[in-house]
């Protein structure tokens, strides 16, 4: 039986987080001298007295949590805090339609990046910051944040680490997992910060350079100006971008074995991040090319578009220094691809993952192999580990319901009338949570407010099944989720 009364408790608990998120902005509302003071006010009363509901239903909770609980009460937490954070959206009358408040902060949370928002330049400081931080909170997870600040909230309890943690396999840096999500944590704030560091001497003011940091390294995309990084027309810039974009991209376990065991031989050996370097390598030299033959770009500004743009894709970040709906269609198909492979797992990147990239490939090798060798044992290796039968099953089972899920996102755009070329490229944007897609109608310099209410709904669901990763949500539809036994 589903223990509902500790999820109420969890939730509540959560929200009252939010609430001081929410009251932060109200202080930066007030700072500025903004018309949305008063929104940020009125969103953070009414979510402390959701969050004291919540603890009401929650108690006497018996503090322990099973593995039906831990993916209930994931899919819900991201639920719920989407909702309360889009009232200051709603509630400040920027996104007077509660539909596109919803869609936003799920793009936040998921740090999809896709955005209803026609202007961002015209929204006030404390909600272009309030969209940054959703991201940032986002993007190692709210549960994985709460974790490292109040573990005893769940216990350390390892089956809501692994309902929210992204990719195949765990990587376990400590044997306690309070202490792995503080390191973690630790090692993304000093990204964050380093990242703003070094956007403020590019050139960036205080206010644009904690807003993008938090949002690069989140591999978000939400920007505080329209044109994106494109806006500032700097090279600096530029390539600070693409560095922390890449690393953000990297699991952050691979990075503290690096940084803080110093195991540089296995950082360079490890079969995902061969994956990923290598097809940042193989798209920038083939869309650098393109562009070249193609287009009035030079030398190193078709370079530096072309390195930024797939960055961007496969780390599914989504910001932008040139109009890539512009460039040949065969660049598309490039980018395409990457915004399916992502970044590595356990990094704040989305998409298929690249390890499982890898664990597909060894598979199907393995199976040309066993046609000429029937009776040969052919264990899959990755990284000196061999991946267990089941493992590999999970992959698969992955990757068709990714597919799936895609393919029917798909027909329900075509259907609403959205056309085919958007149709897809959104469906593998939301699924894979990059944000930009590749298209006339809606670009990737382009909002996503023209689409019917019914798609953004579905998109809502798309993004957090993606951010996700699929499973989890959708085991909550089976009939043995709900069993007693």
């Amino acid at each position: 039986m589903i223990n509902l009364k500790i999820i109420y408790k969890i939730i509540g608990q959560l929200l009252y987080i939010e609430a001081f998120l929410m009251a932060v902005c109200i202080v930066m509302a007030f700072g500025y001298g903004e018309t949305d003071s008063m929104g940020f006010l009125f969103s953070t009363i009414i979510t402390v007295v959701a969050a004291l509901v919540f603890r009401y239903l929650g108690i006497n909770a018996n503090n322990t949590l099973g593995r039906r609980d831990a993916y209930l009460l994931v899919t819900l937490v991201w639920i719920v805090f989407s909702f309360f954070g889009a009232l200051p959206f709603y509630i400040t009358g920027y996104l007077p339609h509660f539909t596109d408040a919803y869609f936003e902060t799920m793009s936040g949370f998921s740090t999809t990046g896709a955005s209803v928002i026609d202007s961002v330049e015209r929204l006030p400081h404390a909600l272009k910051f309030w969209r940054s931080l959703t991201q940032w909170i986002g993007g190692l997870g709210i549960v994985f944040f709460t974790i490292a600040i109040i573990p005893s909230l769940v216990g350390g309890n390892m089956r809501v680490f692994s309902a929210e943690a992204t990719g195949p396999i765990r990587a376990k840096m400590h044997p306690r997992l309070k202490t792995t999500a503080k390191w973690i944590w630790s090692i993304y704030t000093l990204l964050t910060v380093a990242c703003a560091l070094c956007f403020f001497f590019s050139g960036m003011d205080v206010f644009d350079s904690v807003n993008y940091s938090m949002t690069v390294t989140a591999t978000g995309g939400f920007s505080t100006h329209d044109a994106s990084t494109g806006y500032f027309h700097s090279v600096a810039i530029d390539y600070t971008a693409i560095v922390f974009m890449f690393l953000s991209g990297i699991s952050f376990a691979l990075l503290y074995a690096l940084f803080f065991k110093g195991k540089i031989k296995s950082f360079f050996k490890n079969l995902e991040l061969r994956l990923y370097c290598g097809l940042i390598v193989v798209a920038t030299t083939a869309i650098t090319i393109i562009l070249l033959y193609n287009s009035e770009h030079g030398y190193h500004d078709a370079f530096r578009h072309a390195l930024f743009q797939v960055v961007s894709f496969i780390t599914t970040t989504g910001v932008f220094n040139d109009d890539a709906g512009k460039w040949p269609h065969i660049t598309w198909v490039i980018l395409s691809v990457c915004m399916f492979f992502g970044g590595c797992a356990g990094s704040t990147s989305g998409g298929f993952k690249c390890v499982r990239g890898v664990m597909v490939l060894k598979i199907l090798f393995n199976e040309l192999k066993r046609v000429l060798h029937p009776r040969a044992v052919l264990p899959v290796r990755v990284n000196d580990r061999i991946i267990p039968y089941g493992a590999q099953v999970s992959v698969l089972t992955f990757f068709v319901l990714y597919m799936l899920l895609c393919l029917l996102s798909y027909f329900i755009m075509i259907i609403t009338g959205v056309d085919s070329t958007n149709s897809i490229t959104i469906a593998l944007s939301c699924a894979s949570n990059v944000g930009p897609t590749l298209g006339l109608e809606i670009g990737p310099t382009m909002s996503w407010s023209i689409l019917p209410d019914i798609v953004k709904w579905l998109l809502s669901i798309l993004m957090l099944m993606g951010r996700l990763e699929i499973t989890t949500v959708v085991v909550l539809f089976t009939a043995a989720f709900w069993k007693d036994n």
